[in-house]
């Protein structure tokens, strides 16, 4: 496990993210663990960084696993977290989608998982939807939005590889993906707040503000304000622009 620290000598990223390790791969639902402890998952298109955004989040260099070949996972992979050995809560890592040269009953296959993940997963308290910075929101991301709908779960939309936009283009494309998801709220049904952040893992741009995100969704209880009751609701970190 690598840490990562900042100028001043504080974890960029979470140390409850950092404290993830491998927990299980399955290719169905009914193998997922059937606890209660919370789950965050991240989805994405195939090439737009998910396992790269995931490994720099938690602080080690290979955690998650790219397939030389891009949409050719086919499973979930959970990473337990929790300080001192304790397992506290999950992150999962679903298979990536979009990739042109997969056969499309696998391509149906995985959008049936997905789907169903998404709407049956009891454990599932919030979403990380992977995109390219360059490319904004496809309308394969519109369909898992949709598929997330029903469930009213909370979504934050990583916009990746800034680094590779200017900081005019990084503030377009992000403005640009939050006018669309104020657009089409209505019509996808979103009942549950979805933010937009820049990201870049090369740059190390955004790591703070997505892992205490993350952090707060995991363990709200101990995110909470020491002078508001545990549980209370309290301020998510600002998205960057």
């Amino acid at each position: 496990m690598t840490h990562t620290w900042d100028s001043t000598g504080s974890p960029d990223t979470s140390v409850l993210l950092q404290s993830a390790r491998f927990c299980i791969t399955a290719a169905a639902l009914q193998q997922l663990p059937a606890d209660a402890l919370p789950e965050v998952a991240f989805v994405g298109r195939s090439n737009a960084g998910k396992s790269t955004a995931i490994n720099v989040l938690c602080g080690q260099r290979r955690l998650a696993f790219a397939s030389k070949t891009p949409g050719r996972t086919q499973h979930v992979n959970l990473f337990s977290v929790g300080l001192g050995g304790a397992e506290v809560a999950r992150l999962a890592d679903l298979p990536g989608y979009g990739y042109a040269s997969v056969p499309l009953a696998t391509k149906q296959r995985w959008e049936r998982f997905i789907a169903q993940y998404l709407a049956q997963r009891q454990q599932l308290v919030g979403l990380v939807l992977i995109a390219d910075s360059r490319l904004g929101l496809t309308e394969l991301d519109w369909t898992l939005l949709g598929y997330a709908a029903p469930a009213a779960l909370p979504v934050h939309v990583l916009l990746t590889k800034a680094d590779k936009l200017s900081r005019a283009q990084q503030t377009a494309a992000a403005r640009a993906v939050r006018d669309a998801l104020q657009a089409r709220a209505a019509s996808l049904r979103l009942q549950a707040p979805v933010s937009v952040q820049l990201f870049s893992a090369t740059r190390r741009v955004g790591l703070r503000e997505a892992s205490a995100l993350l952090e707060q969704w995991l363990q709200p209880d101990a995110c909470a304000p020491q002078d508001q009751p545990a549980g209370a609701p309290s301020q998510a970190p600002q998205t960057s622009t």
